[in-house]
């Protein structure tokens, strides 16, 4: 075990053991939540299980064997929901021309990893823009899960209202929200997972829902969404005319999960000074760490799953003593296990997982308790990303506006010294976003 450097990192194996145990229960929702939401999109949620289970795998252990990194990874939350409620369904995109968005960011990501492009990008934008983005997308997943919940619905009058709370299934989804939030507020680990399956225990008990006849199978195939991405369509229209209509989408997924990677693993960091950018081997393992990520996005996009980013469950198995990658290869191996576990997910309500994505959304939204609200164009980016990703249904034009009016507050204010190049050419690109809409 010394590739892992076990001694040196001062772990053992029955120590990575357990934190790898500890992530994977930690994380293991990730499958069935990831299956039912990209299933909205008109992905056949069979293949997406099995999908999701081995791109989970995948990228896990890659990231163990390559960063030599306590970190794991799967399709990440947020952009899937992107994915499937804002290009798909949103804007009419094919979700077969959706996964191509997506291998073209991983691959702009992979790119990249070879030049100092991504460190300059996360220096050039403000930390309060950056925690502003994490709360925007945290908004728009919560609206998201309420909305497929039936607590909030359409209405001609206001736009929005309040849906029928009589309703068995509304009700369902409350209770599944009291679990989830209950289990946080008790710190028991595992949360996600068990909120999950106690929803569904009590779907399945009054009959809101079937009770699974089985529980484990064969793996479901994947042959109806893997290698269906069309990269073709991404830049050509119907009538086969050019277009970079789509252009602006691609960027927005690659620097939401350049974005997402970077808090995530500082975060991770910080507990243990593993990422710290004064060391050597901090940088390295952060570079490597995103390098994984990268190749993983373009893989996962290749199989038929959104963009792959680290997740932030990772934290439970450092608590736990999880050091090297040989806590993410135990977590990954341990996913193998998903891949039989189809029937019962399939038995799980739709409303016994959006409460995970409303919870997903409120730790998101924390991120503003540290923004610098006496910063007049921060307050006001802030303002515009947080409150329009969801009113406009769209991460993109909350990115847009906020950068937008960031750049434009600082220039009235002479503060030209918080002006980078990475904020103007951010604020380009996001003029370009309404030019093309």
């Amino acid at each position: 075990m010394d590739f892992f450097k076990l001694a040196q990192n001062n772990t053992s194996v029955r120590r990575e053991f357990s934190a790898g145990l500890t992530t994977f229960l930690a994380m293991m929702y990730i499958v069935p939540v990831n299956a039912i939401i990209m299933s909205k999109a008109g992905l056949p949620m069979d293949a997406l299980i099995t999908a999701t289970a081995l791109i989970t795998i995948f990228s896990t252990i890659l990231n163990g064997l390559w960063a030599n990194t306590p970190v794991a990874m799967s399709v990440g939350m947020g952009l899937n929901a992107y994915f499937t409620f804002g290009l798909v369904i949103g804007m009419g995109m094919a979700w077969q021309t959706a996964l191509g968005v997506v291998f073209l960011s991983g691959i702009i990501f992979v790119v990249l990893s070879f030049t100092n492009f991504r460190i300059w990008v996360i220096k050039s934008i403000p930390l309060d823009l950056r925690r502003a983005i994490s709360a925007g997308i945290g908004t728009f997943i919560s609206f998201i899960g309420l909305q497929q919940m039936g607590i909030v619905v359409n209405s001609d009058a206001v736009l929005v209202g309040l849906g029928n709370l009589k309703d068995p299934q509304v009700l369902l989804g409350i209770a599944g929200i009291f679990f989830v939030v209950a289990f946080w507020a008790w710190k028991i680990r595992g949360t996600f997972i068990l909120a999950v399956f106690l929803t569904s225990a009590l779907a399945w008990a009054v009959g809101i829902s079937p009770y699974p006849s089985e529980f484990i199978s064969l793996p479901a195939s994947m042959a109806p969404i893997f290698l269906e991405l069309d990269i073709k369509s991404v830049f050509f229209d119907v009538a086969g005319n050019f277009t970079l209509a789509f252009l602006p989408v691609i960027v927005v997924f690659f620097v939401t999960d350049l974005f997402d990677s970077v808090g995530t693993l500082t975060g991770i960091g910080t507990r243990v000074g593993m990422f710290d950018e004064s060391k050597k081997d901090g940088v390295e393992k952060l570079e490597k760490t995103l390098e994984a990520d990268a190749v993983a996005t373009v893989v996962g996009s290749m199989i038929g799953v959104s963009t792959t980013t680290s997740f932030v469950e990772s934290t439970s198995g450092v608590e736990q003593g999880g050091r090297t990658g040989l806590t993410a290869v135990f977590c990954g191996s341990f996913f193998i296990l998903t891949l039989f576990m189809l029937p019962l997910f399939k038995a799980i309500p739709a409303n016994a997982i959006y409460p995970v994505l409303v919870m997903v959304g409120v730790l998101m939204f924390t991120e503003l308790g540290t923004v610098n609200f006496k910063d007049t164009a921060v307050s006001i980016a802030t303002f515009f990303i947080v409150v329009l990703m969801p009113l406009t249904y769209s991460i993109t034009n909350g990115l847009a506006f906020g950068f937008i009016a960031y750049l434009i507050v600082k220039l009235l204010k002479r503060e030209f010294e918080d002006i980078s190049l990475g904020v103007i050419v951010l604020a380009f690109i996001s003029f370009i976003i309404f030019l093309v809409h």
